[in-house]
Order: C-alpha cells, then structure tokens, then sequence
C-alpha cells in the first residue's frame, strides 16, 4: 500500500487533544487525535476568498504523549504525516470508506508563554503572578 506524504502549515487545534493508550505488541502504546485547522486563500483581488481545512490527525508513543501534554485548543503547530485509504464496518455492518492521516512530526509553534497562558485560561488561574 502507498503512503502520501501531507503537510499541514501553521494550523490551530480545533480542541483538545484526546488521548489514550491502546493494547500495542510490547504493552500500552499512548494515542493522540486532534483537529488541526488551517486557512489559505484562493483567487485575488474582490474574488479572493478564505477557504478552511480540517484534519483530524493521529498521533503514537511519545509524541502522542508530548502533544497531550503540551498543546490545547487553539495551539498552533506544523503537522507532516501521511493519509492511507480506510475501510471499516459501521455498526450496521456496512463497509465505510475515508482517509487516515497519520502524523509523524509535529512542530509546536507558540512560544512557552503563549502556551502557558492558554492552559491558564483553560484552567480558570491567573499567569500574573507566575510571570513576576
């Protein structure tokens, strides 16, 4: 099966990340889904328009773990990975077919404050006095 390389550029997470740990051949193996959400633009002028994607990404091991760890709603990062073709039963035993993306790298583009403020909010405690 081949795999296409994408890649996501300066995109922001939709919402959290969602993790979990899944029975992998050597234990629990750690995985991460998260929406990335990139805009661009298309014509120019009066007819140019915004046009938006989304992704939802799968993450393994240990950058599964550092993404929970580290990134939240609004994040914005560079994701590189791959899509394959999927094909699953539905519950009522239909085969359904879409694309798995699968992120390989991810690059974590907010800088430790903006990180740090956005877990702040998210958590209801005031960074002032953290940044004294």
């Amino acid at each position: 099966m081949a795999h296409v390389q994408v890649i996501q550029r300066n995109a922001h997470l939709a919402g959290t990340v969602q993790l979990d740990h899944v029975k992998g051949s050597d234990g629990p193996l750690a995985r991460a889904v998260l929406t990335a959400i990139s805009n661009h633009y298309r014509g120019s002028g009066a007819a140019r328009e915004q046009m938006t994607t989304a992704i939802r990404w799968t993450l393994w091991g240990t950058l599964a773990e550092n993404a929970a760890a580290y990134l939240d709603k609004g994040s914005h990062v560079n994701l590189v990975g791959w899509v394959r073709n999927d094909i699953y039963q539905d519950g009522e035993g239909r085969e359904v077919h879409g694309l798995a993306f699968t992120a390989e790298e991810v690059d974590f583009l907010d800088s430790r404050a903006q990180a740090q403020e956005r877990q702040a909010r998210r958590t209801g405690r005031d960074t002032s006095a953290a940044q004294r």
